[in-house]
């Protein structure tokens, strides 16, 4: 089912009505999380990023901050598994420090469930075939993210995503919430061996494709 006209806006307003709902919900794990991150951390409590999203449209991704500022005696940041925080480290391994996204779900910038938006500086990296994922909103979770999340490859998941593209439903979207809850209590998929969630995308043919 494609998403436009009715189907989109009914996935639209549905994704608005659970995102606000889960906001007032998870309101006291969001100022746990809050306070542990400015405890150990201090500020900023969240971290901010520019992602694509449906079209490639740029909007300003929200999380919970998660790694240090920590450089090596030249001034490079340090790999991202050695700064990831003790806090950190458990936000991640339970999905909280993305429960701020549900702000950017309730602005109409990412849908409860699509394709994750993945770093700017990728977009002239796909394929033709890859850069189908943006022709539907980016999301909290998505088909990749139930079958491997971050410990699939960047082709396979971009398989998975552009599956979803071409099969999408209302009742697709259902399915991968209901799986997502149970990965999230699994802890499964979160990163890759070596690295804080996955490494670098380098494009098709970095990857061998």
């Amino acid at each position: 089912m494609k998403q436009s006209g009715l189907p989109l806006a009914f996935k639209r307003a549905s994704d608005t009505a659970c995102a606000l709902v889960g906001l007032v919900m998870a309101a006291p794990a969001l100022g746990l999380a809050a306070a542990a991150v400015r405890l150990e951390s201090g500020s900023p409590v969240f971290f901010r990023q520019r992602r694509p999203g449906r079209h490639g449209e740029i909007f300003e991704i929200v999380k919970f901050r998660t790694m240090s500022d920590a450089r090596d005696a030249l001034g490079a940041l340090l790999p991202d598994d050695e700064r990831l925080t003790r806090v950190g480290r458990v936000l991640r391994a339970t999905s909280l420090d993305e429960l701020p996204q549900l702000w950017n779900v309730v602005r109409g910038e990412l849908s409860l469930v699509g394709p994750r938006p993945l770093l700017v500086r990728y977009l002239d990296r796909y394929t033709a075939e890859q850069q189908r994922r943006h022709d539907v909103m980016p999301g909290l979770t998505g088909w990749a993210q139930i079958h491997g999340r971050n410990a699939i490859g960047w082709e396979r998941k971009f398989e998975l995503d552009v599956w979803y593209v071409d099969h999408w439903s209302p009742l697709l979207d259902l399915r991968i919430l209901a799986a997502t809850a149970l990965k999230v209590l699994r802890r499964e998929g979160v990163s890759q061996a070596g690295h804080a969630t996955m490494p670098e995308f380098f494009g098709a043919a970095a990857e061998g494709g």
